[in-house]
């Protein structure tokens, strides 16, 4: 497993995958517009997640957008599965809002998909993420900053893992991925050991 930082959201990222640069990290920009994208990838960007609504931590963005930043960039797109701002309990038609924005974004060439949900006692959701997950194959997913609400990180990890996660976004369960280091610190440690 390689370690990243994300530059635009102080998140970490805990990837079983390869890491991209050659230099053993790749550098994901979360961005919300066409022409932050583009800038992404002038700026070095090996990937971009995008979403709309920063302010709200991130959700779903337009397959306009989708569509157009496809057109725009040559690197991955990973698209941010979240009907809306706020906590990461969802309500039956909210989850029939994320299936068909996967699919629509799926439809219109993510090159990953990006949610999370989670329990109202602080677990994750798995029945939920087990479904999202296989909806979302071939594609790789990554789970979202849901993670830093959680109980347990560490059962947290093992359960994403085993759903089928490839990546986890976290700050650590603080306020900004360098204060929370000694966390995912641990996390990856447990993740590759």
């Amino acid at each position: 497993m390689k370690k990243g930082i994300s530059c635009e959201r102080k998140q970490a990222w805990i990837s079983s995958g390869k890491a991209g640069a050659g230099n053993g990290f790749l550098m994901e920009v979360c961005v919300d517009s066409v022409e932050s994208a583009v800038n992404a990838e002038r700026g070095g960007a090996d990937r971009i997640e995008l979403c709309s609504g920063l302010l709200e931590g991130g959700t779903t963005p337009s397959m306009g957008v989708l569509q157009v930043v496809k057109q725009s960039v040559q690197i991955p797109v990973f698209v941010m599965i979240r009907p809306r701002g706020g906590d990461f309990l969802y309500s039956d038609r909210e989850v029939e809002v994320m299936k068909a924005d996967i699919r629509l974004a799926k439809l219109y060439g993510a090159d990953g998909l990006v949610f999370g949900a989670l329990t109202e006692d602080g677990h994750i959701d798995q029945e939920l993420c087990l479904s999202l997950v296989a909806l979302c194959r071939p594609l790789p997913v990554t789970f979202h900053r849901a993670f830093d609400m959680v109980q347990d990180p560490m059962a947290a990890l093992e359960t994403l893992l085993t759903l089928g996660f490839e990546r986890v976004l976290t700050s650590g369960c603080d306020s900004s991925a360098l204060e929370g280091l000694p966390l995912i610190k641990q996390l990856t440690d447990q993740e590759v050991g």
